[in-house]
């Protein structure tokens, strides 16, 4: 006895497991579908970066050209006479040059014995009180003198130092060979060439002996208090 199976009961049959992956994969997507939808609802929104253009300026208003420290000389060592002649030093103080124009156009300072009313531009007989004796106060008509170019700056071995967080190229002194300082026309000591000495700037280091008083064994003794005298004038002009 034999059985036999319908055909399409057999094809039936091989359909079945089959229809059943497909159906499980269907899910297994569901599923993925779900928990991405899910992490999507809980992410936080993402929004486009925002940018902005923007810009900012400012000016300069030009400062001026002076003296940040005034130059003013010491007073000079006391002479004894002893039949020779002498050359007395002392130290030079120092002085300060501020630029502030922002031109960069440099700058130069000269020395001179100064002339005028109650002034002398050499070393000349001066009583300094109400009265000297038979002098009054001020320069001696037809006093003691010394001949001018007696005194001497030397800035060998000076220099100028940044002041103020200033920056850039130093000016310099121009007396590495000693400078007349009583001279009757103007003598540069310092100076700042095209686009240095921007800022503040002050010397340091002046030696001992930087200031040189020549005198000869012709020189008069003052009596009554008075002394030898002079009056310099310090320019500081634009330009090297």
């Amino acid at each position: 006895m034999s059985l036999t199976i319908p055909s399409d009961h057999l094809r039936s049959a091989t359909r079945l497991p089959r229809a059943g992956v497909r159906a499980g994969r269907a899910v297994r997507l569901l599923e993925v579908l779900a928990v991405i939808s899910l992490l999507a609802a809980l992410a936080p929104s993402m929004s486009p970066a925002a940018t902005q253009e923007d810009k900012t300026q400012f000016t300069v208003v030009a400062g001026s050209l002076s003296f940040s420290t005034a130059p003013a000389m010491p007073t000079l060592s006391a002479i004894t006479l002893n039949g020779q002649a002498q050359t007395s030093t002392t130290a030079m103080t120092n002085f300060g040059v501020a630029d502030a124009t922002g031109s960069g156009s440099g700058w130069n300072v000269t020395v001179a014995g100064q002339t005028g009313a109650e002034k002398s531009a050499v070393f000349a007989q001066y009583c300094p009180t109400a009265t000297c004796g038979a002098d009054v106060k001020g320069y001696v008509p037809s006093g003691a003198t010394l001949a001018a170019n007696s005194l001497t700056l030397s800035s060998t071995g000076a220099t100028f130092a940044a002041q103020n967080g200033s920056t850039g190229t130093a000016p310099t002194l121009q007396c590495s060979s000693a400078c007349n300082v009583d001279s009757a026309s103007a003598v540069k000591v310092a100076s700042a060439a095209l686009s240095a000495g921007m800022g503040t700037w002050l010397t340091a280091t002046f030696g001992a002996s930087s200031l040189s008083l020549a005198t000869p064994t012709t020189l008069k003794a003052l009596s009554n208090g008075e002394v030898y005298r002079v009056n310099l004038l310090w320019t500081l002009a634009t330009g090297p």
